[in-house]
């Protein structure tokens, strides 16, 4: 690597202040934003997905170096660490780990956001349960297709680069926690609106909170990215069960 490459990456991720990555999590917002409405409806979540994992790709794993994609919380129990051998037991310990904090946390949360849900959208008709997600389409969509490319980007390369650049300078429930968890958030929310103009689509600052604290207690994206899909697979399970989608 090149003195100069290396001043750049060291500015993109954090170690030389806020603005690298800043910049970068505007313009790749910007151009994932583009997406959206540039590519057909088909394909355009696909689209929005793969422009956020180039962008981690090009700034993190392409480093190739296992410290630096740990440190990002990006390793996943050491499948995206090309330099070290994968090892099994680590990488389904991972996920079961993963798995049971969402599981838990989703059983504290849920219910209030089953109430709120309620409260926010007021649906006119009783709850009638609908069908259980589809493995493949909903389940591993929303994991490998929304939640991944979203918590490897702003959770494993923003708030990470922003922590660096920030340190965190308090803690809560063992995750050191600063100004990091909160802008990355913002820009976040800020995405989701760019996509669809509605003022409801900020609320997601709230739950991109709780994926922030997950990476910064656990210290690796794996809990945040399972727990972002169970939000997404409830809410839209709700907007079945109450008739408000399809």
């Amino acid at each position: 690597m090149s003195k100069l490459s290396g001043v750049k990456l060291e500015m993109l991720l954090g170690d030389a202040g806020a603005r690298g990555p800043l910049g970068v999590a505007l313009l790749t917002t910007l151009v994932a934003s583009a997406l959206s409405y540039l590519l057909p409806d088909a394909h355009a979540a696909t689209g929005v997905g793969l422009c956020f994992l180039a962008a981690v790709f090009v700034l993190v794993l392409r480093t190739g170096d296992g410290q630096t994609i740990e440190r990002f919380g990006l390793s996943l129990g050491g499948l995206f660490e090309p330099d070290r051998a994968l090892d099994a037991g680590r990488l389904w310990r991972g996920a079961l780990r993963a798995t049971a904090v969402a599981l838990a946390l989703s059983l504290v949360i849920f219910p209030a956001f089953w109430l709120g849900y309620v409260i926010w959208y007021r649906p006119r008709g009783a709850f009638v349960a609908g069908p259980p997600p589809a493995l493949w389409r909903d389940v591993f969509g929303q994991l490998l297709g929304v939640a991944f490319p979203e918590e490897a980007f702003f959770r494993g390369y923003l708030q990470s680069a922003l922590d660096r650049a920030w340190p965190p300078r308090f803690r809560f429930a063992g995750a050191p926690l600063g100004a990091g968890i909160v802008v990355s958030s913002a820009i976040f929310a800020g995405g989701h609106f760019l996509t669809e103009p509605n003022p409801a689509r900020l609320a997601v600052f709230f739950p991109s909170l709780v994926f922030g604290f997950l990476r910064a207690r656990e210290g690796g994206i794996g809990a945040a990215l399972v727990f972002h899909a169970f939000c997404n697979l409830f809410a839209s399970y709700l907007g079945q069960s109450y008739g408000l989608s399809r």
